[in-house]
């Protein structure tokens, strides 16, 4: 096969601006605006992944703070964002800390089931797993467990699911997960995002439209303070909305 004079200089000069283009600058080559976590989602190889981290990440600190925690505690989680080295695992891990007579708000995890430890302290849990699980009597089924130190309970993946601390003390807990990105959903916070009307049509009249806002106000976004007896019993003085 023959080239012309012309054809040549096409390639050449084809040639000479594909090396001219911008290479990618980071780690593993990928483009500077990727995260370290996207870089490792699209790696070809476990081996490739493992070229992208260096060692000091991976470790991941418990001890650090949780940004916007509520009043009655912290939850600092591990997941593919946080921690990139998970990326591959299809795996999680959060550790939490309730404060005395502190309350973890009803919530679920749409992508994983929790196992929950309970390293100090004593912690009341209560689940209801799904529609269709229902006592003797036909009522809904509320699964409340009593966990203290090294004792677990599963939270299935996609229940609604709460934590109470009835004690004076601390408690702590540490909470595995079936996945990197498990996620969380506040009830309480997703319900009151919705529209007026909606919020309206769902309670019903336990709920006046003009006390809408003073509600959702009320609505704290992680672990808050609550029962009362804990509070009388451990001489805390309940806060004013």
């Amino acid at each position: 096969m023959q080239f012309s004079a012309a054809t040549i200089s096409a390639i050449l000069a084809f040639t000479s601006f594909a090396s001219a283009a911008p290479g990618h600058s980071r780690r593993g080559g990928y483009p500077q605006e990727l995260s370290l976590t996207a870089q490792l989602q699209l790696a070809d190889t476990a081996a490739d992944r493992f070229a992208l981290l260096k060692d000091d990440d991976f470790v991941f600190d418990f001890n650090q703070q949780q940004k916007n925690a509520g009043k009655g505690g912290q939850l600092v989680a591990a997941n593919r964002k946080t921690f990139p080295a998970l990326v591959g695992t299809g795996a999680g891990m959060a550790f939490g800390r309730v404060d005395a007579c502190g309350l973890n708000t009803l919530h679920v995890h749409p992508r994983s089931v929790e196992l929950q430890i309970v390293t100090s302290g004593r912690l009341i849990a209560e689940m209801v797993p799904e529609n269709g699980v229902l006592n003797s009597d036909g009522t809904r089924r509320v699964i409340r467990t009593e966990l203290t130190a090294n004792m677990m309970t599963p939270f299935y993946q996609g229940s609604v699911h709460t934590q109470f601390n009835p004690d004076c003390e601390e408690a702590t807990f540490v909470a595995a997960f079936a996945s990197e990105d498990f996620g969380t959903g506040q009830i309480a916070d997703e319900t009151f995002a919705l529209s007026d009307d909606f919020i309206s049509m769902t309670f019903g009249q336990s709920i006046a439209g003009e006390d809408i806002d003073r509600v959702r106000k009320a609505i704290p976004q992680s672990i808050a303070l609550g029962v009362e007896d804990c509070l009388k019993k451990c001489g805390k003085t309940k806060r004013s909305i």
